[in-house]
């Protein structure tokens, strides 16, 4: 009887030797950053699909003892014999750290799944959004697997429903991002503007009042104040003057959901909220769709929760779902404007779904192949 490789996904001709019953083991990598931390709380809550935990972080955060599953786990320092014995490693760290170490922990014999942008669109490396499009994850030549950027990732379980029934063929996104999604320096930064602006009730009303009275932007991960302002940039600047959170959108909803031609523009925006992005969605789809059907379908989706009843102040916003594993959605209507078009707000956990939890799930639908 033949067996899939672990890392291609597809069969081989070399027999099954190993207990198909026994556990996987499991490495987090970058288990002591943000994005880390949420992770051991999703594994500590999930089904435990897993035998071993092992937490691998940089040589500074080796030795320190973290809680996951009820017990605490020594961190070991991220070398190459960290990944022996490893069946599924789940990346969360810098691009330049996955490029170099996720390879290394395939050619230790290990399935990497990466949350960084290293890999997201090397043809070769499957996106995956469970919701969307499990089966890409046993077509993996390089043996990675590439969880997508946090903004596309908080719509996507929405669309792929919506896409299934009615063909996605067009996508107008804007984005509400927080700032947890720039890592710990976001949060850090914003809770320092909040406590120099708070109790004045005079800023606000000058041009440059609230840039006088914030910290000195010098070293702040914000080009301008974000207490009582917005900022229309998320990551960095590319040709054109689009940015790559924008660009991310574009290219990543296009792989995840298999329309290479859709036609997508994204605007995103950094606001001051601690975690939890928002997106105002315009989608046009192929075949005629009525608010009621969208409702319909979306109420259907597992890991969707519909709030839109307007008229009684219900709707979806960060402060309400933050720290959740659903894709909320509200504000559904009908472009006026534009046939075949909804209208929609969408709110999702950036460090959940966002990060941690996709990740997770693909990790999980790996272990569910690797014991079959």
């Amino acid at each position: 009887m033949s067996a899939p490789d672990r890392h291609t996904g597809k069969e081989s001709d070399q027999a099954v030797t190993a207990d198909s019953t026994a556990k996987p083991t499991l490495a987090v990598v970058g288990a002591t950053g943000a994005v880390g931390t949420v992770m051991l709380e999703i594994l500590s809550s999930r089904p435990d699909v897993w035998g071993e935990i092992r937490l691998i972080a940089s040589a500074r955060s080796a030795g320190r003892r973290l809680r996951v599953r009820g017990e605490e786990v020594e961190v070991v320092a991220l070398a190459p014999e960290a990944f022996d014995g490893v069946d599924v490693a789940m990346f969360d760290v810098p691009d330049e750290v996955s490029a170099e170490w996720a390879p290394i922990a395939v050619s230790r014999g290990a399935v990497a799944v990466d949350n960084s942008g290293a890999f997201r669109m090397d043809p070769q490396v499957p996106l995956v959004v469970p919701e969307c499009n499990p089966r890409q994850v046993a077509e993996r030549p390089k043996g990675i697997i590439a969880n997508p950027n946090c903004t596309t990732l908080s719509m996507m379980a929405a669309l792929g429903a919506l896409h299934r029934e009615y063909g996605l063929r067009e996508l107008v996104v804007a984005s509400y991002q927080a700032v947890s999604g720039m890592g710990v320096s976001g949060p850090e930064r914003l809770y320092d503007e909040i406590e120099a602006v708070a109790g004045n009730r005079t800023l606000g009303t000058v041009a440059g009042d609230v840039r006088k009275a914030v910290p000195d932007l010098v070293g702040s991960p914000f080009p301008a104040p974000l207490a009582f302002n917005v900022v229309p940039m998320a990551g960095s600047l590319k040709e054109d003057g689009w940015f790559s959170e924008e660009l991310k959108v574009r290219n990543e909803s296009r792989k995840i959901l298999g329309i290479p031609d859709l036609k997508v523009s994204a605007t995103c925006v950094r606001v001051p909220v601690v975690t939890t992005h928002s997106l105002a969605v315009h989608a046009t789809f192929a075949e005629p769709v009525t608010v009621a059907q969208a409702r319909a379908v979306l109420d259907a989706a597992p890991t969707v929760v519909v709030l839109d009843d307007p008229a009684n102040g219900v709707f979806p916003t960060p402060a309400d779902v933050v720290g959740t594993d659903p894709t909320y959605v509200g504000r559904i209507r009908q472009a006026l404007d534009f046939p075949n078009t909804l209208d929609m707000f969408v709110c999702g956990d950036n460090l959940r779904k966002g990060a941690a939890l996709n990740t997770a799930e693909i990790a999980e639908l790996v272990a569910a192949e690797l014991t079959a």
